[in-house]
């Protein structure tokens, strides 16, 4: 075995143990059991970054978090993520503030729609409000700061500064340093995570998980309701005649587009928009690094994420990283010109990310091929070329002119080419059914 293999191999079978369901509850089980242990309630950790729309959100539901479960929260301010973990950091604050604006209403919270950045005097302000805060106070301040701040509303953030004395900026800064220390040791590197019994769920998007765990151990005290249920992706009632474009933006390798790939595709054709598929290359094969933690945590994510979903057989993973993808990109433009580009994209990312297949050999690739339904015999002849750079880096490009970056990404694009939504993420796609119905039941007053 070269290298290169076995180092593939072990990766693989390190994701795979990671991502099982017996791991995770065991996991569970040890971390539950060494709390009782030491006699410790139910703790959970926040993390805030006062400049990121996300945390701005996940603050309003703090107070109502601690009200309807018996758990003791702890809100830490941290910076934002950087290095490694951060390869857009000016591009994750402008898609926050625009995402926040988009889900917000969904999830009874509120956030300003096309917010501006908030100038640098007041996030330092915001930032000083809340590290002079009591540990108690801020489970409420910290959303009263998020709306002054947001809303660009300066008189209101001084206000707040009136009421509540301000810690110095050399002391903010302690407390900023302090709490991303405290990320850091926990294992992770973005604001608006929630942290519980060594296990991370990012904002309200992932609350629902949280919540989940809270209430099989007993410690639900509310009515029973979630407090940020996972929305359902739902074509709706209406039905487009194709005058919607769907652009949806996949790789290879992204365990997030393994999710939802067949979904967003059987969407589509319910929801009777035209879908286009663009594809383009791994993070990792673009030059953008990813470090340990950023990678296990994504894999144990999107595990949790295909549960939800109902894919029981997600995680017997076999890493196509490299070659494979190549491989597989150099069949894609012959594939799509015998309609079966789809097809080639669906089987290799089943056969990566849930059969187990080893897509580096050349009976995995034989296997992708014939499941998508194409002649291995033509397809061997085709491996090797380049006809398939050109548009793979187009795609990226047209990616980042829309202010996304990574996938699975989806752009919906009306009739007069104006883009009516793009965002980022396989939990995003019941926002463009709901954005659809928007613009079809428009279309329909007119």
């Amino acid at each position: 075995m070269d290298p290169s293999a076995l180092t593939r191999w072990v990766s693989s079978a390190v994701m795979r143990r990671l991502v099982g369901e017996s791991h995770l509850l065991a996991h569970r089980a040890k971390a539950e059991k060494a709390r009782r242990r030491a006699g410790a309630p139910h703790r959970v950790e926040y993390f805030h970054q006062v400049d990121d729309g996300y945390s701005h959100l996940a603050a309003q539901l703090l107070r109502r978090l601690s009200n309807a479960y018996d758990v003791e929260v702890v809100c830490h301010l941290v910076a934002a993520p950087s290095g490694r973990n951060a390869p857009e950091p000016e591009l994750l604050l402008d898609l926050s503030r625009y995402d926040a604006g988009k889900i917000a209403p969904h999830y009874g919270l509120t956030f300003p729609q096309d917010a501006g950045r908030p100038s640098a005097q007041s996030v330092a302000l915001a930032t000083r409000i809340l590290a002079g805060a009591s540990p108690a106070d801020v489970l409420d301040l910290a959303a009263a700061v998020g709306e002054a701040l947001w809303a660009g509303a300066e008189g209101d953030l001084e206000a707040l500064a009136e009421r509540h004395a301000p810690a110095d900026a050399d002391a903010a800064r302690a407390v900023v340093a302090a709490g991303t220390k405290r990320r850091t040791e926990l294992g992770h590197y973005s604001g608006a995570m929630f942290h519980y019994g060594k296990e991370w769920y990012w904002g309200v998007d992932r609350l629902y998980h949280l919540e989940n765990r809270l209430r099989d151990l007993g410690a639900n005290r509310g009515d029973g309701r979630l407090l940020a249920p996972r929305p359902a992706i739902e074509p709706g009632p209406l039905k487009d005649d194709g005058a919607l474009t769907l652009e949806m933006y996949p790789s290879l390798r992204s365990p997030y587009t393994s999710l939802i790939f067949a979904a967003a595709v059987d969407f589509a054709e319910q929801a009777g928009v035209t879908l286009v598929m663009r594809p383009v290359l791994p993070m990792v094969m673009r030059g953008v690094p990813a470090t340990r933690a950023k990678g296990f945590y994504i894999f144990q994510d999107a595990a949790r994420e295909a549960r939800a979903l109902g894919l029981t057989d997600w995680g017997n993973f076999h890493d196509p990283i490299g070659e494979p993808v190549r491989r597989c990109y150099a069949l894609y433009p012959w594939a799509a010109r015998q309609g079966r580009g789809v097809a080639l994209l669906d089987a290799f990312m089943r056969a990566a990310f849930r059969e187990g297949v080893n897509t580096n050999t050349e009976r995995g690739l034989r296997h992708v091929v014939e499941a998508a339904g194409l002649p291995w015999n033509e397809a061997k002849a085709l491996l090797g070329n380049s006809e398939w750079e050109d548009e793979i880096e187009a795609n990226r490009l047209a990616m980042y002119g829309f202010g996304l970056w990574g996938v699975p990404s989806f752009r919906l694009i009306a009739p007069d080419g104006d883009t009516l939504l793009a965002v980022w993420g396989q939990d995003r796609l019941w926002l463009v059914g709901r954005e659809i119905q928007r613009w079809l039941a428009a279309r329909q007053r007119a």
